[in-house]
């Protein structure tokens, strides 16, 4: 079987689906809202929750910094486990308000001061608070989630169960550190998640399937 080095498998997604440089909001503060409001959830339905708190012009910290909660909760209910999301975002905007004032300050900072940081706040996992970093403050690092590690698994035969810092920093030190390709990175691999690399995978129009353990493993190729 070929082998792809993770720069050449970029390059292969990259020209499949065209640049993506991916993270769908508008505003730093819609970017945030949704790294909290996608744990859990599909964004179909993050979407549904984002477009709520539009419908109020509420998709900013400082408005639901002061919001009574049972409002927040209602306009975030699609998204699911809604409460625990509404009590998240609530604690994450007095956070950043309450001690710095706005976001720029509390950005301004090391990327593992940063991000140590946002993983000591209620809610905040390794995948939110790297999206965070990565989209709102600008600092490259790599995000982790669902798609990366099925692909990484399929293509690569890596542990689908591999911890999450091991698998990012496996994938950084072969790619090299830039921002810009951090987020399309990303962006690629939600994309082949999305369209090929499902579940139950559509092997047959994937980009790199004739690199792909599992699909050379069950086609007895």
């Amino acid at each position: 079987m070929k082998h792809l080095s993770y720069k050449d498998l970029y390059k292969r997604l990259r020209s499949r689906f065209g640049y993506l440089n991916w993270w769908p909001g508008e505003t730093r503060d819609e970017i945030i809202i949704g790294a909290i409001l996608t744990q859990q959830a599909t964004w179909k339905n993050v979407e549904k929750a984002i477009a709520n708190l539009k419908s109020e012009d509420a998709v900013d910290l400082k408005k639901i910094r002061k919001m009574d909660i049972r409002r927040l909760e209602r306009l975030v209910r699609p998204s699911g486990f809604y409460r625990q999301k509404a009590a998240r975002l609530k604690g994450i905007a007095s956070y950043i308000f309450g001690n710095y004032g706005s976001l720029d300050q509390m950005f301004d900072k090391s990327t593992l001061a940063l991000r140590k940081e946002l993983l000591s706040l209620n809610g905040v996992g390794r995948e939110t608070a790297d999206s965070i970093i990565l989209y709102v403050a600008g600092k490259p690092i790599f995000v982790i989630d669902a798609y990366t590690k099925r692909i990484m698994s399929r293509v690569y035969g890596i542990d689908e169960k591999i911890d999450y810092d091991e698998l990012r920093s496996l994938l950084s030190d072969k790619i090299g550190e830039d921002l810009d390709t951090y987020k399309d990175f990303h962006a690629q691999f939600v994309e082949l998640g999305k369209e090929n690399c499902r579940p139950k995978p559509r092997c047959g129009s994937c980009p790199i399937n004739e690199y792909c353990k599992y699909f050379m493993n069950s086609t007895g190729k």
